[in-house]
């Protein structure tokens, strides 16, 4: 299969919004000690700044199984594929566990070890390369059970303190592991749901070889049918996720409680309206101007290699801040999750200048971005196919 062109496009548009999440994680005068889901001291701005952001992790993921499908075709081997799967995902482990990992916290003790949207990644490769041999259809459909069925787990009777349970609890949920010398194993992308939106972008790969126009019908009507579906099991308010809507102090804050959803692990109505949009993305992303295709294809063709550095451009931008408000290295806290920042010492930068330094990172990336695809386009490195 040919490159499919919006594929990159609607990944460069959401490589764009995760950094303005992560400039908010660490550089938000309030993300230490806020919630911007708390409806108690949250702002609509504030809360729609980190709405938006769910859309990264789901396509992400997504199209991480899409283009696995595109790999298959291409190489049109399922022994090929299979052990550049492998390869691929045990090397995405290793990666969040080392680089990413320190790329988040400066903490060269790793005293806290995150498995996040990299190694959830992996950990889908590699299961995808044992499943190889099932079409794209039933892996969708696999993906589809699990996408809508995941969230009865927490019903299972187990007992407390069941070796099932501590077992398949982290492949489920989030979980805090303590290890030794102070150190803690955090699942934060619990892998069975995630796998669930990989096994469906698999599935899903059978659209991208139908024409376009057919292409674009087809995903405004499984768009439309995804956010209909959210619209209506979450006015149900039963099933669906963790978090019910309750009616607040106006009708805005209660719009923000009914989409206020749980991204961990992610429930089935946050994959209905993530993915849902994403699909009308996909539909519409070929309407844009040439010009707009092309500055966001730059970042979506290189995803990897923009996640890892844009995560230390931030860090070292944070670092930076910290310094500008007079505070010496020597108060810096890397090991309690904190990013540096001291707890108990007022740091960081109000909303407005974090839309700013968000908008400055994007820009600054683009040439990088830019060269490195032309670099990765141009040479057969056997190192390429891994960032």
């Amino acid at each position: 299969m040919k490159r499919i062109h919006s594929i990159d496009i609607v990944r460069g548009i959401v490589m764009i919004i995760m950094a303005l999440d992560h400039v908010r994680d660490l550089i938000h005068i309030d993300s230490i000690t806020q919630s911007p889901t708390d409806f108690t001291t949250t702002t609509p701005i504030l809360f729609f700044t980190r709405w938006i952001t769910h859309l990264c992790a789901p396509i992400f993921v997504f199209l991480a199984g899409t283009s696995a499908y595109m790999s298959l075709k291409n190489n049109n081997s399922i022994s090929e594929t299979r052990r550049n799967l492998l390869n691929r995902g045990l090397f995405l482990i290793l990666l969040e566990f080392t680089i990413v990992n320190f790329a988040i916290f400066f903490d060269v003790g790793f005293h806290t070890i995150l498995f996040e949207v990299i190694a959830s990644t992996g950990f889908g490769f590699i299961i995808l390369s044992l499943l190889l041999k099932l079409s794209a259809k039933q892996l969708g459909i696999m993906g589809l059970l699990i996408l809508f069925c995941h969230n009865l787990t927490p019903l299972i009777p187990f007992g407390e303190t069941s070796i099932l349970k501590v077992i398949l609890t982290p492949f489920f949920s989030p979980t805090a592991i303590p290890l030794f010398a102070g150190k803690t194993f955090v699942m934060g992308y619990p892998p069975i749901p995630w796998l669930g939106i990989m096994l469906i972008g698999f599935g899903c790969g059978l659209y991208f070889e139908r024409t376009q126009e057919k292409m674009e019908k087809i995903f405004i009507k499984i768009g439309l049918g995804a956010l209909a579906l959210f619209t209506v099991i979450r006015f149900i308010n039963i099933y669906g996720d963790g978090l019910p809507w309750t009616s607040q102090k106006n009708a805005m804050f209660t719009f923000m409680s009914f989409t206020n959803i749980s991204k961990y692990p992610p429930s089935l109505l946050f994959c209905l309206v993530t993915l849902g949009i994403m699909f009308l993305l996909l539909a519409f992303s070929g309407r844009l101007s040439d010009g707009l295709k092309n500055i966001l294809s730059v970042y979506g063709k290189v995803p990897l290699f923009y996640f890892i550095i844009h995560f230390y451009l931030i860090h070292l931008i944070t670092l930076m801040i910290l310094m500008i408000q007079g505070l010496h290295f020597s108060q810096f806290e890397f090991a309690t999750g904190t990013f540096g920042r001291p707890k108990g010492i007022e740091s960081g930068l109000p909303l407005w200048a974090i839309y700013l330094i968000w908008l400055a990172v994007v820009i600054v990336l683009y040439k990088p971005c830019h060269w490195y695809g032309q670099y990765k386009a141009t040479h057969k490195n056997w190192w390429l196919k891994y960032i």
